[in-house]
């Protein structure tokens, strides 16, 4: 057997308000977890805040631990200074004993050298952006109580807090002639339960009357608008609410930031991106708009009018002559390519500039000229950057190598990004875009990874069922033996679109696995992004078809090995990962010795009527279970995983979070 321990110490930190039962029923031995995060949670008020930052560790072992893990300073966030010679990032730091985590800010010069650490207190500072006269750095915290704008020299010195918007503010942005400010903030709309029933003070009741009453893991009670706000150079003033009685939200929420909106190169109006639907509208469509706000006739015109897809992400040429946004195609397909497109202002014509480039792209930043943008994709694992011509419109591939890169920012001539591997902490990067060399400028983790060893990790190509080539990746145990046999561990992504690519991820850590013995499989099945979308679209309502062949087709390659004990393989995923886990321990025909399912959904039925997003069951379930005429709904359907429990024989681990309102925690009770 696997021993279920050493599969989850990964987990211990992950897991909050644990519940652990160990029942046999039959030949099943099931561990239920009843988990919600904790990390990020706030210290109770007889508690004193600590500084949170980086600890000095002498590891007694080159294994990667629970403890190493969290250890890691996590950068992000890089922004170019003004003059191109400095770039201002983030780091943040973890603490198991407090429960929370703590984020400082830091520049570094582009030529590189030590980084200047800016700020050292016990609250974050985030979203930090230097002041279009470089002379400031703005950025959020809630140093005075709630989150507010603050300000300080380049140098860290001379803080100041430049807002007091009541309730506090969750996002920002200088105008690019500095007389004004836009910012973020939730706004109540509709009366909470405890307004409508003053008698009842203490009241913890919910009074829904329409859908998408929560989303993702909180309640939907306030709505994020966008405020315009005159700056002096010292404070904010008359701030003004551009979607007033509006009961939409901007950005989207949940995982929409200031991104999404963007101030005119001229100062005179403000793109947001907003979904103007609501309830069960909101619940059944994608379909989000970029807007433009003029400030001088306060004047709202929707720029993608009839275009029915998420269009996010405005940002505008340096010249004033277009819009570059990213834009999918249909209405209710989360996971549709994410196109790179233009609006000419003076002619009003838009213009797909990926028509025939078969990927998806993010991060867009336009070069100071106005004539190229750069942009992220992923591509057959690794996410690399690329960069549009606009007169000649071709698109050119700037680096490769395995890695991924995100988060693009211009510094001069150079590019710097942020750049990680399987077994490679995020750190950031120049890039040279007319060669793509890149040089490593941040070093935060070095005396960390020093220390350890990390498993080597390999790519491997793969002949699925049916004759097509799948990518595998294959993540080997540190200080590995091909004389010797290893226990094996299929991954089993969630998504389940979107893509496999080298993340150094803090949940699903690949080299926290493998440091514990096991080699770990990680196929790119049908719905995996990077490989062109209709390999993608093949896992739409057929969740349980070609993808779990695939999945099939991996672990059974892998295991002719003869450094893999077939004796003992087990099987992991969360989400629609869990989903697969569960499905998996119907179907697996004795290969499998363990499963870990993490928030998967194990009743599809159930999951139609619990969870939030109603667009993603419509197009990924077909429809709803009771539209007998649906051929697609009916075989999604008859192939959820609760319908084949009296085929389970093997051990599973379930772990769910109780805050989890796309699968909801029922998924894993009634699994358990």
């Amino acid at each position: 057997m696997i021993n279920f321990p050493s599969i989850v110490q990964s987990f211990p930190y992950f897991c909050g308000i644990i519940h652990q039962t160990k029942i046999k029923m039959k030949k099943i031995g099931i561990i239920s977890l009843v988990s919600t995060l904790l990390i990020g949670f706030q210290l109770t008020a007889q508690q004193e805040p600590q500084l949170i930052e980086k600890q000095n560790m002498t590891l007694t072992s080159d294994l990667m631990t629970p403890e190493v893990l969290w250890s890691f300073g996590r950068v992000s966030d890089p922004q170019a200074s003004p003059d191109g010679k400095t770039i201002l990032f983030g780091v943040s730091y973890y603490s198991i004993e407090q429960n929370k985590g703590n984020r400082e800010l830091y520049t570094v010069n582009v030529a590189g050298g030590e980084p200047n650490r800016l700020t050292k207190t016990p609250k974050s500072e985030f979203n930090a952006i230097w002041r279009p006269d470089g002379k400031k750095i703005g950025f959020l915290t809630s140093e005075s109580g709630s989150v507010q704008l603050w300000e300080m020299n380049p140098d860290g010195s001379d803080k100041k807090q430049i807002s007091a918007i009541e309730g506090g503010i969750t996002g920002f942005k200088y105008a690019p002639d500095q007389t004004k400010v836009l910012f973020t903030k939730e706004v109540v709309l509709e009366n909470k339960f405890a307004a409508l029933y003053k008698d009842l003070p203490l009241a913890t009741g919910r009074l829904m009357n329409d859908l998408m009453y929560r989303h993702w893991d909180e309640w939907v009670d306030t709505y994020s608008h966008v405020f315009i706000a005159e700056y002096d150079g010292h404070a904010l003033s008359n701030e003004m609410d551009i979607m007033e009685g509006q009961p939409y939200q901007s950005p989207l929420k949940p995982f929409g930031g200031i991104e999404q909106i963007a101030w005119t190169p001229d100062s005179k109006a403000v793109a947001y991106t907003c979904k103007k639907l609501s309830g069960k509208k909101a619940s059944l469509s994608t379909n989000s708009d970029i807007y433009l706000f003029d400030l001088g006739s306060k004047f709202t015109t929707n720029l993608t009018q009839g275009m029915m897809g998420f269009d996010v992400a405005p940002s505008f040429s340096p010249d004033g002559n277009y819009m570059a946004w990213e834009s999918m195609e249909r209405d209710g397909y989360e996971s549709d390519k994410n196109r790179l497109f233009l609006l000419d202002l003076k002619t009003g014509k838009k213009t797909d500039a990926t028509e025939k480039f078969d990927q998806n792209v993010g991060d867009i930043t336009w070069t100071p000229d106005s004539k190229n943008i750069f942009f992220m994709s992923d591509w057959h694992g690794s996410f690399q950057i690329y960069q549009y011509n606009l007169s000649k419109a071709t698109i050119d591939q700037v680096t490769k190598g395995v890695q991924d890169y995100h988060a693009i920012t211009q510094a001069g001539k150079l590019l710097v990004t942020t750049k990680q591997t399987m077994s490679f902490p995020t750190e950031l990067f120049t890039i040279d875009p007319k060669t793509g060399a890149s040089t490593q400028l941040t070093f935060t983790n070095k005396d960390l990874t020093a220390q350890l060893a990390m498993g080597k990790t390999e790519e491997r190509w793969m002949k699925t069922f049916d004759g097509e080539d799948m990518q595998v990746f294959v993540i080997y145990p540190p200080h590995f033996d091909p004389d010797k046999k290893y226990p094996a561990i299929l991954y089993c992504k969630g998504g389940p679109q979107g893509p496999l690519s080298h993340d150094f991820h803090y949940r699903w850590n690949y080299q926290i696995m493998a440091a514990n013995g096991y080699i770990i499989v990680a196929p790119a099945r049908r719905g995996v992004s990077g490989f062109g979308q209709a390999w993608q679209e093949q896992i739409s309502g057929d969740y349980h078809g070609k993808s779990m062949q695939d999945y099939l087709t991996a672990i059974d390659e892998l295991s002719k090995e003869p450094f893999v004990d077939s004796e003992r393989l087990g099987a992991i995923g969360a989400s629609a990962g869990g989903y697969a886990v569960y499905y998996l321990a119907g179907h697996h025909d004795g290969r499998f010795k363990a499963f870990i399912a993490h928030d998967g959904i194990f009743n599809e039925e159930a999951q139609y009527l619990e969870t939030e997003e109603m667009w993603f069951e419509n197009w990924d379930k077909g429809g709803p279970y009771w539209d007998k005429k649906n051929k697609i709904a009916q075989e999604a359907y008859a192939h959820s995983p609760h319908k084949f429990v009296d085929k389970w024989d093997t051990p599973i681990l379930i772990i769910h979070g109780e805050k989890d309102y796309r699968v909801v925690f029922t998924q894993g009770m009634t699994a358990f």
